[in-house]
């Protein structure tokens, strides 16, 4: 039998366990931590639990399809529900946004409450879904860095619609001209942070990501956004994939150009195929040391990072929906100040995911956690101290205007994430949340390829290499590795 081996049990360590092992591989993963999932884990403050990381469900049928692999039944391991309200946006001049995840609803509520007509919402969502149909097999599917990838009738078709891509423009040019009304386009550039990049930088071409959110709609998984951590890690020990944790591997052994197996401390495991889903930068500079780095794709600019606030709010408090963001006055010089490092935080957008409304158990009875994350700059050697203290004024000062209360009088417990502390914890490199950014047009080429072109049998998955980062890319990673490692 085949051996596989894959540093990291991120989403996309343990999604590429399983895909090998229905391959019929023998898989070992090694684990620095002493816990999978990387940074879809979870932790307790008091009563309270939390996600630590991401705190909203997409495309849940590529988890399911992990579980179809082996004929289980994915209800009977991994249970989400669809949201009626994918999100509630909240203005300073009073205006309340419920994004309806019915097309038809939503493009409603935007005529009745922002004055845009139906029409043109659908127009524009009707053009993001043919931007991702006509891409979405060669950027999301396929590897992007394989010349057959690109003889196809796909290609074919995306080049005789390549004016429908507005890759020449800005995401706020596009929404600007189309959308017009200032809290819709402030609205639709905030698509740009799932990425971790600018709405003012990156191509119209990023569009197709509401589309994505609106035509598949977001889930709330029943045991927490960390469950899928668990039920895949479960489904993976069934199916025989052997974890080791505590184990950080210090070296990726290569042999005649092709890679052998691992280093962890004086002890070294050998393998037909390695697997690093380890951000790409500590796996070159850590794992990779007598071998030339790719320095143009690692030296790509980092995507965006954040400040993560989680609280306890205790039960006297309800006032908010499941998922909410507060918008800034000054979007722009926010988005400015953090891709130009400026640390302007005088007015922030505000993310307030509250999952204790819909999953059993994460907060006393009437009570609420509250995970609130701010969009920040990767760590530069900032002084987060400072930093994090003038958010959660500027923050709780925001939360109060909009919601006419102080907020602080509600918090019980606290605990806060830096960039800083993002990197100690994941190794992603400087703390950026996705890998590199999407600031230009060429950024999905300059992404690492899921394989080496220098050494054979090493392959790459997770957020910090093609197609990018977030749970359905991530998992969409371990699906094009194990696709190349089936077809060699």
């Amino acid at each position: 039998m085949k051996k596989a081996i894959i540093i990291g049990s991120g989403i996309a360590g343990i999604a590429t366990s399983l895909r090998l092992k229905a391959l019929g591989y023998d898989v070992q993963v090694f684990e620095s931590n002493e816990y999978p999932g990387g940074k879809l884990t979870s932790f307790k403050l008091g009563p309270y639990r939390f996600d630590s990381g991401p705190s909203l469900l997409t495309m849940p049928h590529f988890i399911d399809e992990l579980f179809d692999l082996f004929n289980e039944d994915p209800k009977d391991r991994f249970l989400y529900k669809k949201k009626d309200i994918s999100c509630n946006y909240y203005w300073e001049d009073g205006i309340v946004l419920n994004a309806f995840s019915d097309k038809l609803r939503f493009s409603k509520e935007v005529e009745d409450k922002l004055g845009v007509k139906s029409k043109n919402v659908l127009n524009y969502l009707n053009k993001a879904k043919k931007k991702y149909d006509l891409t979405k097999s060669v950027f999301l599917e396929k590897s992007l860095h394989k010349l057959r990838t690109f003889y196809s009738k796909d290609v074919l078709l995306g080049l005789l619609n390549l004016n429908i891509f507005q890759i020449n423009k800005s995401l706020n040019d596009v929404n600007l001209s189309e959308l017009k009304e200032p809290h819709l386009v402030q609205l639709f550039n905030r698509f740009a942070t799932y990425n971790g990049s600018s709405p003012y930088k990156t191509p119209g071409m990023m569009t197709l990501i509401q589309h994505l959110e609106q035509e598949y709609g977001t889930f709330v998984a029943k045991n927490g956004m960390v469950d899928i951590t668990n039920s895949l890690f479960k489904l993976a020990k069934k199916q025989g994939v052997e974890f080791y944790f505590n184990n950080f591997v210090t070296e990726i052994l290569v042999s005649n150009n092709k890679a052998i197996g691992v280093g962890v401390g004086s002890k070294e495991y050998f393998s037909d195929c390695v697997i690093s889903n380890m951000d790409v930068v500590p796996t070159y500079r850590r794992l990779l040391k007598k071998h030339p780095e790719p320095s143009i794709v690692l030296n790509q600019e980092r995507s965006s990072s954040a400040l993560i606030f989680y609280w306890g709010i205790k039960k006297e408090f309800k006032k908010l929906e499941l998922h909410n963001i507060f918008f800034s006055k000054n979007y722009k010089e926010e988005f400015n100040s953090i891709f130009e490092k400026k640390e302007i935080y005088d007015d922030p957008t505000v993310y307030v995911n509250i999952t204790s409304k819909d999953v059993i158990g994460d907060a006393p009875k009437g009570s609420e956690n509250w995970f609130v994350m701010i969009n920040a700059p990767h760590d530069n050697d900032q002084d987060w101290e400072l930093i994090k203290e003038n958010i959660r004024k500027r923050t709780i000062e925001k939360l109060n205007r909009i919601l006419k209360v102080n907020i602080e009088e509600f918090i019980e417990f606290e605990k806060v994430y830096t960039p800083k502390d993002l990197q100690q914890n994941t190794q992603s490199y400087l703390g950026s949340l996705y890998g590199s950014s999407s600031n230009n047009k060429m950024s999905a080429f300059l992404r690492h390829p899921n394989f080496s072109k220098e050494i054979l049998n090493l392959y790459f998955c997770g957020g910090s290499v093609h197609p990018g980062g977030g749970i359905p890319l991530c998992l969409l990673s371990a699906k094009i590795v194990s696709n190349i490692i089936k077809n060699k």
